[in-house]
Order: structure tokens, then sequence, then C-alpha cells
């Protein structure tokens, strides 16, 4: 797939300008003949394995890396059967809630009898919230559309995640996942690059007319969970966050387009959140917030829980976020994010191209990131690390708990047209520190733009312009 481009037409809300073939040459041509590449190293953070996501790869038929091979499960399936099988009707009117629902409770039968597959056929198959099998594919044929409910008693409420202590927007319990799935194995959603469309506009509303009473539902939910595959589909107006694996371990979501109207509140594309093994590649995303965010849990309820983000691979992801990141890390981090790859991102019309969030009584550490082969367009803040988004859980997040930011290496990055030089804030008392850089360009800033650094150190070479002053440490043994 060209990452560049999204699966199908672009929905019509958004017409995102596409990159001019000429500045595309030149950045490859750029990045062709450099020779010094930042190879991590691990910072030795507790909790961090040495091992690196960007050195478990496979190459893809064409040739370029994959790290497809951390889902080991297997697509293939004894019993193949049809939602229509189960009463499903697919005009657009008939809630399929039950027909979902009594379709996977039958097929989780044969979870040890070599699985079974659930096609949707062609038609709008409206639901409400439905859980998934282990040992089990749901699939869309082309033509395929999956809509939400509009009812909200049909997205039930669940017991908030123990790492965020909370609903993330509201206290108490949340939303449940229009597709859900816990404790699972061996679980695959694709198609023939069918839709699901959360509908979301109705959540949106509550949101903006602070008339939400619990934490909206993501569209695609997965906790507790290993060797999970999601691909070839088109995800749409989620209510809340598109596709959220949390707990999980051996998580590929490829081949994905991810859509939401570019001022929907809280529409990240994808957040990996305290899992393990997850790869992400070949997207193309759209959305009111970041096109992928790492997270790990939030304030004292993710420090206590301790369960990290390790092993992350995100790799050849296009799309545009006008309020936020290409990818970001955090802000929710209490837990820990390490060994993470971030490769062949091409963002235009954003607020960040790349962006570390933190925030007193975060804790937690942000260790061995490499994020390299960037290429950012009209990108308001190219790099930037962020501190003060001032939420918490509740009142018992601990001012004392800072986080550590150690290792992070970035190389061939290239901005056009950028508004605003790079935007490195560390924060009095926290180690932001061994911060490397190598081959960055920022080009269209008006001369006097300047880096803004602050509580950070580190280490660049052939970075333009000129870096500031904190960003010339010679002594940084782990950029050296």
């Amino acid at each position: 797939m060209d990452s560049d481009k999204p699966m199908f037409n672009s929905a019509p809300w958004s017409t995102p300008s596409r990159p001019a073939l000429a500045p595309l040459l030149f950045l490859f041509s750029v990045i062709a003949i450099l020779s010094l590449q930042l190879t991590p190293r691990s910072p030795g953070i507790p909790g961090s394995p040495v091992i690196h996501p960007g050195n478990i790869t496979n190459p893809t038929r064409d040739g370029r890396p994959s790290c497809g091979a951390f889902f080991r499960g297997s697509a293939e399936r004894k019993v193949v059967m049809s939602i229509t099988d189960f009463g499903g009707v697919g005009d657009g009117r008939t809630s399929n809630t039950e027909a979902f629902r009594r379709a996977v409770r039958f097929m989780g039968r044969f979870g040890d009898r070599g699985g079974s597959q659930l096609n949707v056929p062609k038609g709008t198959w409206l639901t409400g919230s439905f859980n998934l099998t282990s040992n089990f594919t749901l699939f869309l044929e082309e033509g395929a559309l999956i809509l939400g409910s509009q009812e909200p008693e049909d997205w039930p409420i669940i017991k908030p995640l123990p790492s965020y202590g909370r609903g993330r927007e509201r206290l108490g319990g949340r939303h449940i996942s229009l597709i859900h799935g816990d404790g699972l194995m061996n679980v695959v959603i694709t198609g023939n690059n069918g839709t699901i469309d959360g509908q979301g506009k109705m959540w949106w509303e509550l949101w903006w007319n602070r008339t939400l009473e619990h934490t909206r539902g993501h569209l695609v939910e997965i906790m507790n969970s290993q060797n999970i595959l999601i691909s070839n589909l088109t995800f749409q107006n989620s209510p809340f966050w598109t596709i959220h694996p949390v707990y999980s371990s051996n998580v590929v979501i490829k081949d994905m387009t991810i859509l939401a109207p570019l001022d929907a509140p809280n529409t990240d594309g994808i957040d990996p959140d305290s899992s393990t093994n997850v790869c992400i590649e070949d997207c193309y995303i759209e959305s009111g917030d970041d096109l992928v965010a790492v997270k790990s849990g939030w304030d004292h309820y993710g420090i206590s829980m301790a369960r990290p983000s390790l092993n992350i691979t995100i790799r050849r992801i296009s799309g545009t976020t006008p309020t936020c990141s290409g990818v970001g890390i955090g802000s929710e981090m209490s837990g820990g994010i390490s060994n993470v790859t971030i490769e062949d991102l091409h963002v235009w019309d954003s607020a960040a191209g790349v962006r570390i969030k933190t925030d007193v009584g975060r804790g937690g550490y942000v260790s061995n990131i490499s994020i390299s082969n960037i290429f950012m367009e009209r990108v308001k803040v190219p790099i930037r690390f962020s501190r003060g988004s001032n939420d918490h859980p509740d009142d018992g997040w601990d001012s004392k708990a800072v986080p550590t930011i150690k290792g992070i290496f970035m190389s061939n990055i290239y901005s056009i047209n950028s508004t605003k030089a790079p935007v490195l804030e560390g924060m009095e008392g926290a180690a932001f520190e061994d911060i490397c850089m190598r081959n960055v360009t920022t080009l269209g800033l008006r001369p006097n733009l300047k880096w803004h650094c602050e509580f950070i150190s580190g280490f660049a070479d052939g970075v333009v312009p000129a870096p500031c002053l904190e960003m010339q440490n010679n002594s940084s043994s782990l950029c050296l």
C-alpha cells in the first residue's frame, strides 16, 4: 500500500493537500546519502528490556521491513458462517446487536476446535456493542458497512481501567467500545476493505455541550489479550480513541485507513496502552487528535500498576491532524514507555510532528525511543516535548512524581514550511537527558525564530537551524 494515500477516496469533510513531488524526491535523496545513523542503546531505565523492536523485522513482499511477525496466531478457521445465519439484516435500519452477540456466542464453541470466522456481507449493518471470542475472525466483505448504534444504552457502562482509576473523561465507569474483547487469544479483524463507522457525531456533541455523563467508548478496544491482527479495513467516526489495545501483547495493526473529521474531539487513530510487542504500519490516518499515541496509565494509578508499553514499532504512517501530533508519547505514561521505533512517518498540516507529553504527577519513564526518516509539510512545531497538561484523575496524585526521559534518538528528520522551531520543554527536578539528534532540518522558518529549550540535555549534529545550547552537550555518552 502507498502510505501517502488513503486506501479509498478521502472522506467529504477533508481534502488534504498532497505533497509535491519535488520535495519528496529531495528528501529521499538526502536520506539516501546520509551515512551517519544513530544506534539506540538501552539507557538502563529499570523495566526496559534490551531488545529493540526495530531489530525484530521481516521483509514484506516488496522488500520493505515489516514487524507483522509480532502476530503469531493463525487466520485459518474451520467454521465459517455469515451474520445472516443469525438473523442479521443489512438494511441500515434494523438493529443487529443481538444477531452479532448471538453469532459470537455460538462461534465461541469452536475456539478449541479449529476456530471460527464470521463474515459480514455487503450491506449496512446497524449494531450496538458486541464482544469477540478467541480463535476468531471478523471478516467484512467488500461493501460491508457496520454502523454503531445511536442509542447510548447500546454502549453499556463498564469498569474503568485500573491504570486510569476512572473514566478518562468523567468519574466512574466508561462506555464499552463498539467492538470489544477481553482475555482473548488469536483474534483477527479484517476484510476486503469493508468499513466500521462509529457514527460518533452524537458523542462529540455530548462532549461539546458538556452533557456527557460517562467517558465515550472506543471503536475497537482489545484488553488483556494476545496475538491480535487488525488489517485492511476502514474505521471512521469513532466516538473516542479509534483503536485501543491495552494490557495486550503481540498486536499487529496494518494496512488501515482511519478517518474522523479534523475537529472531532479526542478521536486518536491508534493508541497502544500498557502493551508489549505492538506493530503499527502502513496506515493512513486523519483525525481530530494524535494519529498514533503510545500510553501506559495515568498518574498514581499507572504508577501503582506499573504496566509499561514496550517494544512498539510505528512505521510508514501518513496523515494529518490540525490540533495534535503525528505520533505522540504520553501524556498518560505513568507505567513507563520504552523501546519504541518510529520511522518513515509523513505528516502534513498538523500541529506537531513528533511529541513527547509529560507532566508533574505522571512519574514513569520514557526511554530508548528511536525516531528516524520523518518528513513533514506545514507542521507547526516539528519536534516538541511538552509539559503542564495539568489533568489528573483525582486528588491522590503525587506532586513529587516526575518523569524520567532518557535516550531519545532522532535522525534524518526533514520539515518544510514549519511556523515554529522545535520546542523541548523538560521540567525542573526531572531528568530529560541524552536527547540525541542527527541530520535534522527545519526549513521555512523566519530568521528570528529560535529553538526553545528548558531543563533538557542532549547532543545535536547536522541540525539546521542551529539548536539551543542545551542540545550541544558533548559529554552525552549515549549520543556519542
